[in-house]
């Protein structure tokens, strides 16, 4: 302990190592147990990591121990944390991307899935735009417009969590059914919407002007059309050679992380962040079976059981929900959840029932579609990181983020009733294969 000491006193490099590690230990403890209450009550993992992330905060371990909590997460370990996540998020983005199997889906699908993503996408945005502008001045930073914040608070509401989506139907053994399918399938069109639409605000809300907002878009569409089109052609290759051997080498490994961060390092250089880059490379991934698994075992349980918490108790460090409770803050609370939910229930029951489907499944499906899990919060920590929201804002999101992740799969089973596989047996039956492998969705997130 003493040489330890001594030499952190010669090397600011080891004190922040001795700052850092313990820091982990307590988010990876707190994590593990949290997802293991989650699991005992029937929730996916993730949400009982999301509670970890926010107990860690200033809202239960800040309140209750606040030297120790100020101790363990110092200034100089935050920004650590910060990278440590932004790393995790941009290789989790593109094992999301990696994930979606969607030319695999019964023909017909594709199409309803879309329909089925743009119905639950449109109403929950408007109605997420309307609540930004009722309370523009109660929430919205003073240097940041109407417009853009509602659009803003509109674009989070309306995404979905297609890894969360995924664990659910496979704990319930509905990944198979044309239900899971359509909802796997839509929920991956909600991502790419989302991703793109984020996209397009942090472009925006630069402050280089039109030119410079131009710029940002048009060097993204660049870089994706670019990655989906002659990026996919270059990694088939990739896939086949995988394929021929069985495995992926050491090498090809490297040669895929050194591409989702490069892909990362671009979309961050050009104002878009990270995670757009790491999203978009997944997708233009081979679809190859043996490619993804392989790099699903190297890659998943690191992101999932390491970085990811990492992220989570970031975004609980700027999270302070102890306040809710006055007049000013319950009421947007209020009507964020209820735009959030009704949003994407309504839409997606409408749609549901257009394509054939029974008022169960539809009901069904729009609870589903309201699982928001980690993807809200990648979400809402660019919009915090970039000056779009302020923390008020972040907190209560993130609120919204844990209550409609939480409540999707029980509102999921009360629609069906007691006997879920049988009211699944509709004219809409078909050998549907997964959309998703049984490796992203035993760990998924």
């Amino acid at each position: 302990m003493a040489t330890s000491t001594v030499a952190a006193a010669q090397d600011p490099n080891v004190q922040l190592v001795i700052d850092v590690l313990p820091a982990l230990l307590v988010i990876l403890i707190v994590s593990a147990l949290c997802g293991r209450l989650a699991v005992a009550w029937g929730q996916p993992r993730v949400v009982g990591e999301m509670v970890a992330g926010i107990a860690l905060g200033p809202t239960l371990f800040g309140r209750v121990f606040p030297d120790a909590q100020q101790s363990l997460f110092t200034p100089s370990v935050k920004p650590v944390l910060y990278v440590l996540s932004t790393i995790g998020l941009t290789l989790f983005m593109f094992l999301v991307g990696l994930g979606l199997d969607h030319e695999k889906a019964p023909r017909g699908y594709q199409r309803t899935a879309a329909a089925l993503a743009l119905s639950s996408i449109v109403p929950a945005l408007l109605l997420g735009c309307g609540v930004g502008l009722l309370f523009h001045e109660e929430l919205s930073r003073s240097d940041v417009g109407p417009g853009m914040f509602s659009l803003f608070v509109g674009g989070a509401l309306a995404v979905t969590a297609f890894p969360m989506l995924a664990r659910m139907l496979y704990d319930q053994g509905l990944e198979r059914t044309p239900l899971g399918v359509l909802a796997l399938l839509a929920a991956a069109v909600d991502d790419a919407v989302a991703w793109c639409f984020l996209a397009f605000i942090v472009a925006f809300h630069s402050n280089g002007g039109l030119s410079q907002s131009v710029r940002v878009v048009v060097l993204s569409a660049a870089f994706a059309v670019l990655t989906l089109t002659v990026g996919r052609r270059l990694f088939r290759r990739l896939g086949e050679k995988t394929r021929a051997r069985g495995d992926l080498t050491t090498g090809q490994f490297h040669l895929v992380l050194m591409v989702v961060l490069a892909a990362g390092w671009f979309t961050e250089e050009i104002g878009i962040y990270a995670v757009f880059g790491g999203f978009v490379v997944g997708l233009a991934m081979p679809r190859e079976k043996t490619f993804q698994r392989a790099v699903r075992l190297r890659l998943l349980d690191t992101v999932q059981v390491l970085l990811v918490p990492v992220f989570f108790a970031f975004s609980g460090l700027n999270t302070e929900i102890g306040g809710i409770t006055d007049g000013g803050t319950l009421l947007p609370l209020a009507a964020l959840l209820t735009a959030a939910v009704v949003g994407k229930y309504s839409g997606s029951l409408a749609a549901m029932r257009a394509n054939g489907f029974s008022w169960r499944e539809g009901s069904a499906m729009g609870a589903l579609m309201n699982a928001r899990g980690l993807m809200i919060l990648i979400f809402v920590n660019v919009g915090l990181a970039e000056g779009i929201i302020n923390q008020k804002t972040f907190s209560l999101l993130v609120l919204v983020a844990l209550v409609t992740s939480a409540s999707a799969m029980p509102l999921c089973k009360l629609s069906l009733g007691r006997q879920p596989m049988s009211l699944l047996t509709t004219q809409h039956e078909s050998a549907c294969p997964p959309t998703v492998s049984n490796e992203y969705t035993n760990r998924g997130g």
